[in-house]
């Protein structure tokens, strides 16, 4: 079911997705060689209770940890650890936070260190490509415009979308419909409305789309054991456009 949002609701989510940005916002200057990606987990956790969130994620289908934290060749869903983080990985850190009833969800990347100018192509072409499907987040649109958009420019750039994990509604729980892949063809799947919530995060790997899962049923790899990045953005769906929820505090429409 398709849940339509008030402007209040909306409003709502925007103040729980103004805290997630600013988590992120943190992480950049704390994610450097040495941390772990388990000082991230509490860091992130001790964050969002502290700024009167709850972290959505612990307990979401019985995963464990307030984020996921997928490193160089994990996709996404990687468990927080132990290991102490070095130059030139390629972190991406996913949340999700429950602020007054109100749901926010958001990957953003960070790389440790100095970037090899293959991780700075990668993130640039995977940010790029949230962005290009924000565009398409349009009232009237379909969901399908989205992923044709994203999986276009990907592509073009020489690089593969993940198949396998798809983007979905938001509110008013993390994972609601619709739900839709980061490729396919345009005019096709859902028709977007004003009201709708949504969450756009394309994973992209430098080489094969296809992945596999480790023994914990969570955690993806790439096949081929290449780079992958992710970003994501909860957003609105209004008549002026695309209002995107989870921004970095300044006001970003499409």
């Amino acid at each position: 079911m398709i849940t339509i949002k008030s402007p209040r609701e909306i409003e709502l989510m925007k103040k729980s997705g103004a805290l997630l940005a600013n988590v992120h916002k943190e992480l950049r200057s704390f994610i450097k060689e040495g941390v772990t990606t388990w000082d991230i987990e509490v860091f992130v956790r001790d964050y969002i209770e502290s700024h009167g969130g709850i972290a959505a994620q612990i307990g979401f289908e019985g995963y464990k940890y307030a984020t996921c934290i997928s490193v160089n060749d994990e996709i996404c869903h990687g468990f927080p650890k132990k290991i102490k983080l070095k130059n030139n990985d390629l972190v991406k850190v996913d949340m999700c936070i429950d602020l007054n009833g109100a749901i926010s969800d958001s990957c953003w990347a960070y790389v440790v260190g100095v970037a090899s100018e293959d991780v700075k192509k990668l993130m640039a072409v995977t940010r790029k490509a949230l962005y290009l499907g924000i565009e398409q987040a349009q009232v009237g649109n379909r969901t399908g415009d989205i992923g044709y958009a994203i999986q276009q420019y990907v592509e073009k750039e020489g690089y593969s979308v993940v198949r396998d994990f798809i983007a979905h509604g938001i509110g008013p729980t993390i994972h609601e419909e619709p739900f839709f892949a980061h490729y396919g063809e345009k005019g096709k799947g859902t028709r977007l409305k004003e009201g709708m919530t949504i969450t756009i995060e394309p994973m992209v790997n430098i080489g094969t789309w296809q992945m596999k899962m480790e023994p914990n049923g969570w955690e993806s790899k790439t096949l081929d054991g290449s780079l992958s990045c992710q970003y994501e953005h909860s957003l609105a769906i209004t008549k002026d456009g695309p209002v995107i929820l989870t921004s970095q505090g300044e006001e970003e429409t499409y």
